[in-house]
């Protein structure tokens, strides 16, 4: 997948060393390219996740890039000495390659989310960028029959980029699962994007995100989120805790 002078190793998980302008570019190749490609768009918890469970790692580290979606990578790349780039967030890697897509003519399938987000976030992408091509729209809510019907109509709609919004780890298996029977380009798990983008969810104000705050600027909306708020911290002292011990990897 990856070769290693592009990637930094975080706790078993090889994380691609792009800055946005380059993960954009990678993910354009992708799209105008033959055969089937995936790109997941990991941050500190799913990594701490990957850490614990050796077959979710393996999933990961098949993808054909691995962008850093959220600071604790960053902080933790900078204490292993070996720094990232930026951050580089799967929301704005999205809309980057959303923007592209409709100046190119290119197609789009939008998979996740509660009834209805598809749809609407389809709606306000084609209000922003009116020549964007949104082929087709299917919720994340699905048995065994719909899952068939999902994936049979984004084979007849040859799409060239997939967005999978099943939330992790949901979203990776997904992908991995179904890599041989999906006809597009690029497919991509980007979690709670469709919600932002339809209008659900809200990101936080631009300095947070500048900051490296979004973290905080959730659990301040949602003090309940205390909990898995918890997972930067424990993320981060497990890497100190390798860097420690001379064991940066998940052996």
């Amino acid at each position: 997948m990856n070769e290693q002078n592009t990637t930094i190793d975080i706790l078993g998980v090889n994380i691609n060393k792009v800055d946005m302008a380059k993960a954009v570019k990678t993910a354009e190749d992708f799209i105008n390219s033959e055969g089937f490609h995936y790109v997941f768009t990991p941050n500190s918890e799913i990594v701490m996740a990957a850490y614990k469970d050796d077959n979710f790692k393996n999933i990961l580290n098949t993808a054909d890039m691995l962008t850093p979606d959220g600071i604790g990578l960053v902080y933790a790349a900078k204490i292993l000495g070996n720094p990232l780039k930026e951050r580089v967030a799967g929301f704005d890697l999205v809309m980057n390659l959303l923007e592209s897509i409709s100046k190119s003519g290119k197609r789009a399938y939008f998979f996740g989310g509660a009834p209805g987000v598809a749809v609407e976030a389809k709606k306000k992408l084609e209000e922003r960028f009116p020549s964007i091509n949104i082929c087709g729209t299917a919720n994340g809510f699905f048995d065994e029959t719909r899952e068939k019907e999902i994936i049979n109509e984004i084979n007849d709609l040859k799409p060239d980029l997939l967005l999978v919004c099943l939330g992790f780890p949901k979203q990776e298996k997904w992908i991995f699962e179904h890599r041989d029977m999906l006809n597009c380009h690029l497919a991509m798990g980007v979690g709670g994007t469709l919600d932002v983008i339809s209008g659900k969810a809200k990101r936080a104000p631009d300095i947070f995100i500048k900051l490296g705050l979004e973290w905080l600027y959730r659990l301040l909306k949602q003090p309940a989120r205390i909990g898995r708020m918890m997972a930067l911290p424990k993320f981060l002292f497990t890497v100190i805790g390798k860097k420690i011990k001379g064991d940066t990897k998940n052996a």
